[in-house]
């Protein structure tokens, strides 16, 4: 058999994340002391004591995921010999998935999306933009029904596409409320709005592109140890300026997560193991291919059990 990585996105933090594994595996703890060093505050005390608020701030949260997902990559990897044959992560978890192959440094990365995170908030004023998630339709429906609702002043667009019946949508707030109204006429099973204060991954996150594009300069690129799917197109990537380049369009281009999944199978994984707090990704793969064995490692036990358990 041969193993896929993926590395979560935005969202799954939680005050208390990792403290079982940081008491098992000193890996953990060494691995946000190395970030805590990087990033100039203890990024460690902030993930066990909060507060919440200051956690959930997109520019704590980015480097907070990044580092625990590449703590459990490290601890999982010590404890089972682990040995991907490519990987994928969604949104800021490509970061992850980045740090993890080799390509770039912890402390380049967490130093990146810190920001990346201040970026992306900083694109676009509080309240202009925002985002929804649309269960039950197909992506062309979704697709149609946001480009009959955008007009030249006014986008929304899909944005992420994460598994068959689920696509998140974004753009400017009075189009994504006009769509989720269209959505549900068109027969959605659920369209509602998300707790986010920018649209992730649209047009109107140029501005953070931009920046992100002169702060890839300054940054030393490995060639990956392991191949990464991009988010962007789903292709699979070995070369470091390919990497690079295809960073720069994530930020304001759609995540084709449906479409990373395959290509990872199409690059002979067969079963996945979920690097990072909570269990998002094997919720979505189960919903892609619920043939597909995937396990998530948070908890000491999953580490402990290696791949055997897949």
């Amino acid at each position: 058999m041969s193993f896929g990585v993926v590395f979560p996105g935005q969202g799954s933090q939680r005050v208390g994340m990792l403290e079982e594994a940081a008491g098992a595996f000193s890996v953990v703890s060494d691995t946000f002391s190395e970030a805590s060093d990087a990033l100039g505050y203890d990024l460690w005390q902030l993930v066990s004591e909060g507060p919440a608020e200051k956690l959930g701030l997109t520019e704590y949260t980015q480097p907070a995921i990044l580092t625990a997902s590449v703590a459990l990559f490290r601890a999982f990897s010590e404890a089972s010999a682990f040995q991907p044959e490519a990987g994928a992560g969604h949104s800021l978890g490509e970061y992850s998935t980045l740090v993890s192959a080799g390509t770039l440094s912890l402390a380049d990365g967490v130093r990146l999306v810190r920001q990346r995170g201040a970026a992306m908030q900083d694109a676009v004023p509080v309240g202009v933009g925002a985002m929804a998630v649309v269960m039950g339709l197909d992506d062309d429906v979704v697709t149609d029904t946001c480009n009959g609702v955008s007009t030249a002043g006014c986008f929304v667009g899909g944005v992420n596409f994460n598994a068959p019946g689920q696509v998140v949508i974004a753009g400017h707030s009075a189009a994504v409320d006009a769509a989720v109204a269209a959505l549900k006429d068109a027969g959605a099973r659920r369209a509602m709005p998300l707790p986010v204060s920018a649209p992730f991954h649209t047009p109107l996150m140029q501005p953070a592109a931009e920046v992100m594009q002169r702060a890839f300069e300054d940054v030393n690129w490995s060639t990956p140890q392991f191949p990464v799917v991009s988010n962007v197109d789903g292709s699979l990537q070995s070369n470091a300026d390919s990497i690079r380049d295809s960073l720069v369009r994530q930020i304001s281009a759609p995540v084709l997560w449906t479409t990373c999944m395959a290509t990872l199978r199409e690059a002979g994984c067969t079963h996945f193991v979920e690097c990072g707090p909570g269990n998002v990704l094997s919720g979505l793969s189960k919903r892609i291919d619920k043939s597909v064995p995937i396990k998530s490692i948070e908890t000491v036990a999953a580490i402990e059990a290696g791949v055997t358990d897949l």
